[in-house]
């Protein structure tokens, strides 16, 4: 597996495993994402702001993730100094026929190796409160639960935040 920073050239094929990615979402009872989000302007700015990650594997992408400085106002909800500088990763997505072979783990050890990078400690992470197995991920990587959020960009859905303290005398 190569993890590698995102080109134009790979959006159309980030874009037809995120279609897969969505159904069986919604199939669970995920309504995380849909048919307008995310989408082709979201990966195309991730790529321009060099900020989107994926995992290849013989040729074929089979995970992203955007990896960046940007959270959401809403964190505050759960309690985090969304003043304080932090790697956050968003629209973490594995391709259907890889799950279960550590591409989200890849990825997200990727955002833990850009703050270390970048000389940041503080490392978060948002995810659908139906999504089963992010929970069950995320603590095994060092992840905190931080607490219950709601998003402006998503209206009704709640969403669990997590953080991960670098530095332990933080």
């Amino acid at each position: 597996m190569t993890i590698r920073l995102a080109t134009l050239n790979d959006v159309s094929q980030i874009l037809a495993f995120i279609a897969d990615v969505i159904a069986v979402m919604k199939a669970a009872g995920n309504f995380q994402w849909d048919n307008d989000y995310p989408n082709k302007q979201a990966f195309s700015r991730d790529i321009n702001l060099n900020q989107l990650w994926v995992a290849e594997i013989t040729g074929t992408i089979a995970g992203v993730a955007a990896i960046t400085t940007h959270q959401d106002a809403e964190y505050a909800q759960a309690g985090l100094d969304i003043n304080e500088t932090a790697i956050v990763t968003h629209r973490l997505a594995v391709n259907i026929n890889y799950q279960g072979r550590g591409v989200a783990t890849a990825l997200l050890k990727q955002a833990e190796h850009e703050a270390i990078r970048r000389g940041i400690n503080t490392l978060r992470i948002d995810t659908n409160i139906a999504n089963l197995a992010t929970q069950r991920l995320f603590p095994k990587l060092g992840y905190a639960l931080a607490g219950e959020i709601s998003l402006d960009l998503r209206p009704g859905l709640r969403f669990l935040c997590y953080e991960k303290r670098l530095n332990s005398n933080q």
